[in-house]
């Protein structure tokens, strides 16, 4: 006679023959806490990762370039959204994840925490942060927990366009004056590392890493997803007559990669313990949109309760 199966022996199962896991299955706690962390610093990510941009809509250099950032910025608003959701399907509270972001308890990514000093940050983030965010993201599309893998569908097909957007801004640039050209190649300079460390430290290095994998929540290491874009961007800059700022940049013929420099992850880890150059102005600008919008949010309710009680009334 057969053994029976324990709750988390079912669950595997499921997870090791492709099964998504709902939200109405079972699931261990581990796995619905590392979901929950993993997914809500997602949507704080996208949310904080409006303000970098927010500022440069009413500046941008012509029409065109002003309706392209004021849609990516409104998508980005709709990321945060859609991931906030999927978490709520692990039973958090939205004003939980709010209350946890605005407190400092829950991380968002490091590199929101860098200021756009010119219009080519503009470009520099749509090719190499927004670049970065596909590589790390469209893996997730496969990731073991329902909505979280449907709601990264949507997100990736965005945040490709994303991409596709700040490259092109980024080319027009590298065909500008020799003052364009600068700026171009300042920018460049200014978001390459900060890039390439946003694909966190080695997973030899994370408590979370090995486990993660084995519930298929991510299905590739952080330095495979970081030789990647390094591969991928060391030729694309090429395009644009520029240089990544990294002199140990070379091919390796024998591991048919791109070799890059020793990353600074002292700087990573002050950026994530809140020491980054806008740590604090990027959550001192949600704790305040927060606190302004408190009017906002009690009349949403209100309305809700007196349509609430009119239909009661009606069907009595």
């Amino acid at each position: 006679m057969a053994a029976t199966l324990t709750l988390e022996e079912v669950f595997q199962d499921k997870i090791d023959n492709e099964i998504r896991i709902e939200p109405k299955d079972w699931m261990p706690e581990a796995y619905r806490q590392t979901l929950i962390r993993q997914i809500s610093q997602h949507a704080h990510s996208e949310i904080i990762g409006m303000l970098p941009e927010g500022n440069w809509i009413t500046r941008a250099p012509s029409l065109k370039r002003k309706a392209i950032l004021l849609a990516k910025v409104q998508d980005e608003a709709g990321h945060g959204l859609y991931l906030y959701a999927a978490a709520e399907t692990l039973g958090i509270s939205r004003d939980e994840m709010y209350d946890q972001l605005h407190s400092g308890k829950a991380k968002y990514s490091s590199i929101f925490n860098y200021p756009t000093l010119t219009w080519a940050d503009i470009g520099a983030v749509g090719w190499l942060v927004d670049g970065a965010a596909i590589m790390n993201q469209v893996p997730l599309c496969r990731n073991s927990y329902g909505p979280y893998a449907r709601a990264m569908v949507r997100v990736c097909k965005e945040e490709s366009f994303h991409q596709r957007q700040g490259f092109e801004s980024l080319l027009v640039l590298s065909k500008g004056s020799p003052a364009q050209k600068r700026m171009l190649q300042e920018a460049i300079n200014r978001w390459w590392w900060p890039s390439v460390m946003m694909f966190g430290p080695s997973d030899d290095a994370s408590p979370h890493s090995a486990q993660s994998m084995k519930w298929k929540i991510k299905r590739f290491s952080n330095d495979e997803l970081r030789q990647k874009f390094v591969d991928i961007c060391a030729e694309q800059v090429k395009i644009l007559g520029c240089t990544l700022p990294d002199p140990d940049l070379k091919w390796n013929e024998a591991t048919g990669h791109y070799d890059f420099g020793e990353i600074n992850w002292k700087e990573f880890w002050e950026v994530v313990s809140g020491n980054g150059p806008c740590n604090k102005q990027r959550l001192d600008a949600r704790r305040n949109a927060w606190d302004e919008g408190q009017w906002v949010r009690d009349a949403a309710s209100a309305h809700a309760a007196k349509r609430k009680q009119r239909m009661a009334t009606s069907a009595a």
